[in-house]
């Protein structure tokens, strides 16, 4: 493990810039809003135009952990799943899809992916001395960067099932990127696997718009809020789990999960299965 958590080959290969400090990174700021150390001041710059338009934005943030939280316990007690791919996973916080998973089952295999150069740096160093978890640099657009890694190959077999996890990731392609990739993503599940999403959502459509706004324009540069209908066509070919596509805090929700959530409308999860 250690010589695939110093493997830098991955990152050039597909294009992973230097770090850019003039410009905003998705995971820089999630890291910001949850309390990190890991950003710098474009990423807060970027977050206090979101908060000027919705001071309770953060609390997508929030509630996307807390649905991680519940998620992966599920997908490896009661489904039953040995091999995760957690695509746009962002920066390592306590409560990482692997810490959750090895809870349970400490042969867990789980493969992190991000784009951003600050990750893979501090997702090496963590994942340093493991043996059953690893980070890429790939692309959610291209399925290819990510299916055909060598490093992928190495912990994760294809011909099982397995759980991509797509949280709070989805929404920051545009529309002619996101559905391409996630075809290309259900056509490389092998049956029996898993695809679980949280997107954000405009039910709360004036209120959807003015933050979707502020993300595109704020310095961030994206963040699409999708009515349900776009999140279903997410899942087109798969077999809905219960609770089906619903409020990401109605999903599977036990004492933990906030019940005030003040964005409660504004983020939706699902859970679906590839048959056969």
């Amino acid at each position: 493990m250690a010589g695939r958590a110093n493997r830098t080959g991955n990152a050039s290969t597909y294009g992973v810039p230097d770090i850019d400090r003039t410009k905003a990174s998705i995971a820089r700021v999630y890291d910001y809003i949850l309390g990190g150390k890991d950003h710098f001041e474009i990423d807060r710059r970027a977050t206090d135009a979101m908060y000027a338009v919705d001071p309770n934005a953060g609390q997508l943030a929030k509630d996307n952990r807390n649905f991680l939280r519940r998620a992966v316990p599920y997908l490896v007690r009661d489904v039953g799943i040995r091999q995760i791919i957690d695509i746009g996973s962002g920066l390592p916080t306590v409560g990482n899809v692997h810490e959750i998973a090895h809870r349970i089952d400490r042969n867990i295999r789980v493969v992190y992916v991000d784009n951003d150069p600050v990750v893979i740096v501090h997702g090496r160093a963590l994942l340093s001395r493991e043996n059953t978890s690893t980070v890429i640099a790939a692309d959610a657009r291209v399925a290819e960067s990510i299916f055909d890694d060598p490093d992928v190959a190495e912990l994760i077999n294809f011909d099982e099932p397995l759980a991509v996890i797509a949280a709070s990731v989805l929404h920051h392609l545009t529309d002619d990127d996101v559905y391409p990739a996630v075809e290309a993503i259900r056509e490389r599940l092998s049956p029996g696997s898993h695809m679980l999403i949280s997107h954000f959502l405009d039910d709360d459509e004036e209120r959807a718009k003015a933050l979707e706004k502020a993300f595109l324009e704020g310095g961030l540069g994206t963040g699409r809020f999708r009515t349900w209908e776009d999140l279903y066509r997410m899942f087109e070919g798969l077999e809905m789990l219960e609770p089906g596509l619903v409020y990401c805090n109605d999903w599977h929700a036990d004492r933990l999960t906030p019940t005030d959530s003040a964005v409660h409308t504004l983020l939706a999860a699902g859970l679906a299965r590839k048959p056969g």
